[in-house]
């Protein structure tokens, strides 16, 4: 939670209330362990300069430091991880440093192999063009973007539904039921037969695969602070394209199974690669614990993945930084109350607007990247493994932003090189015609346009430090994606058929989004720049006994409270 009590990696302000308090508490400081320096806790491993002290007191200032405020922040007494709150708690940079090490290593390692499977199954369309799909089951590149269309509308309708019921059941409950379930249609690909049954099955998939990514952001909010996150979300969406480049290698030689009992390739690699996420969605139910304090199972061990010094430092410092992820249990519904309240936030709108155009310029070449290839003469698996450099610039370019995000504190301003880099490409496809231009010059073009620095795991990131409510993040983690998705349907339906093979009525509306794209992040930048600066003229017009006053009193949730900022 970015507020005036602590100095986090996007709050600068004044710790007015906090210092105005402390003079005035009659409490006895004499019984309150010493806290650590102030820091920004932008380190990662490569960072750390000599005076880097393993054994200095890593436990940061929060809300829960005075006894006047912090009655104000207490978790809920039915919170799962209550038993190991403890403000008095402290803990040494080298502690912390393990114990992150230990986190990535146990949960994240395993969401991120979650999330290649679900990429598997998602993108194993397109390498099933390059085998003559269309041809085989009768249909055109129209009816391509009508699967893509229902797909992702179907994504987009489950989103929210699925993000209630995973904050209801619990994330490591819903989860492998999804990935168990979209398997099985996955593998029933294998007998596609025809345009219903092709559509039926892309129905189904978004259904089930809906909510997905959302649910897993919101159970690695259980682990994380918000600037850890965000860099290891960067890391999750690595995992998705390396699952892009995984899924080439697949194809090039699963697509060489075409004849085996009389099949086309296509079938086996939908068949094979259903199973893969079949196995990793049976394992996470063993892998998956419900949080922090809930590891022990038959086969986790009966103590668990970690101690109990361990869990102490693991709630506490996640605490500290958002309380507001104590006042749910992590079981807990969303009440229809709740979610209209969150659904009208508007405060978090202009990310949603964000959400639904910043990728589709991007998205449209992509969609159709393998068809491209194959249109400039490359045969089916040459088409394939020339997919894979845009994938690796893809990542690097991605993680190099998301890292640059952390380190500058400017999301916006980092949100916006993507835009920046793709331009001169896309025009370069609009005025030029690539069907008479060298195949290798045009290959070189779109590797370079599709290894854009995608800013996709900043702004899940930004969407969810900007919510300051566990259930305003689980609703907006779901809005914002819907958003992405509704942006997929926007870029499956730019390039039709009538306007190729140049598509330059297609590409005309791609310039034009990536312009409107660079007004939309500025006004989002002007917006909470105003936003902040008109609670900061209302907070510091407060003296010491109003401001406490006004956390006894007041009835404003998440981000309206008055002493909460907004990251840009």
């Amino acid at each position: 939670m970015t507020t005036l009590f602590s100095e986090g990696p996007t709050q600068k302000g004044p710790k007015k209330l906090v210092t105005d308090l402390n003079e005035d508490s009659s409490s006895d400081s004499s019984q309150i362990p010493p806290l650590g320096e102030p820091s920004d806790e932008r380190r990662f491993w490569f960072q750390r300069a000599l005076e880097y002290n393993p054994e200095a007191i890593a436990t940061q200032p929060s809300v829960f430091d005075n006894p006047d405020t912090a009655k104000e922040y207490q978790p809920q007494a039915d919170w799962e991880n209550l038993h190991r709150f403890d403000p008095l708690a402290r803990w040494t940079w080298g502690e912390e440093h393990r114990l992150i090490r230990k986190i990535d290593l146990r949960i994240m390692v395993f969401a991120c192999f979650m999330f290649a499977a679900l990429e598997l199954d998602r993108s194993n369309l397109q390498q099933a063009l390059t085998d003559n799909f269309l041809n085989d089951l009768n249909m055109n590149t129209n009816d391509y973007n009508l699967g893509n269309t229902v797909f992702r509308l179907s994504f987009l309708c489950a989103e929210l539904p699925s993000q209630l019921v995973s904050k209801w059941v619990g994330p490591d409950r819903w989860i492998p039921t999804q990935m168990v379930l979209w398997s099985g249609v996955a593998m029933g690909q294998y007998g596609l037969e025809g345009k219903t049954s092709f559509l039926v099955c892309r129905a189904l998939l978004g259904i089930l695969q809906g909510g997905f990514i959302p649910d897993v952001i919101l159970y690695l909010s259980y682990f994380y602070k918000h600037h850890e996150l965000s860099i290891r979300l960067g890391f999750f969406w690595t995992a998705m394209n390396i699952a892009d480049i995984i899924a080439s290698f697949l194809a090039f030689g699963l697509l060489h199974l075409r004849g085996v009992q009389g099949q086309s390739g296509w079938r086996w690699l939908f068949l094979l690669e259903g199973l893969i996420t079949m196995l990793m969605g049976l394992s996470a139910y063993v892998l998956m614990p419900p949080g922090p304090c809930q590891t022990a199972n038959w086969s986790r061990g009966k103590s668990g993945w970690f101690s109990p010094r361990e869990e102490t430092i693991m709630v506490n410092r996640v605490i500290r930084d958002d309380p507001s992820k104590g006042t749910m249990h992590n079981r807990e519904p969303i009440t229809p109350k709740l979610l209209f309240k969150s659904l009208c936030d508007f405060d978090l709108w202009p990310l949603y607007i964000i959400g639904l155009t910043f990728e589709t310029p991007m998205m449209t070449p992509k969609q159709y990247l393998t068809l491209t290839l194959r249109g400039l003469g490359f045969n089916t698996f040459v088409a394939n493994l020339l997919t894979i450099p845009s994938t690796v610039i893809s990542i690097a370019t991605m993680l190099a932003i998301t890292y640059l995000s952390e380190i500058t504190g400017q999301l916006t301003w980092v949100s916006i090189l993507g835009q920046i880099w793709t331009l001169p490409f896309v025009v370069y496809l609009y005025v030029v015609d690539v069907n008479t231009a060298s195949k290798w010059a045009v290959w070189v073009v779109m590797t370079l346009l599709l290894g854009f620095p995608n800013s996709h795991a900043i702004q899940v990131s930004w969407n969810s430090r900007n919510s300051n409510t566990v259930r305003s993040r689980t609703v907006s983690a779901a809005m914002y994606n819907m958003c992405v998705q509704a942006s997929s349907i926007i870029a499956a339906n730019i390039y039709r058929a009538d306007d190729a093979p140049r598509y330059r009525r297609g590409n005309r509306v791609l310039v034009s989004l990536i312009v409107t794209n660079i007004f939309i992040y500025l006004f989002t930048k002007a917006y909470y720049v105003w936003r902040n600066s008109t609670r900061e003229k209302k907070w510091n017009a407060l003296s010491a006994e109003e401001t406490l006053h006004y956390l006894e009193t007041t009835k404003d949730e998440g981000n309206r409270r008055l002493d909460f900022r907004f990251a840009h």
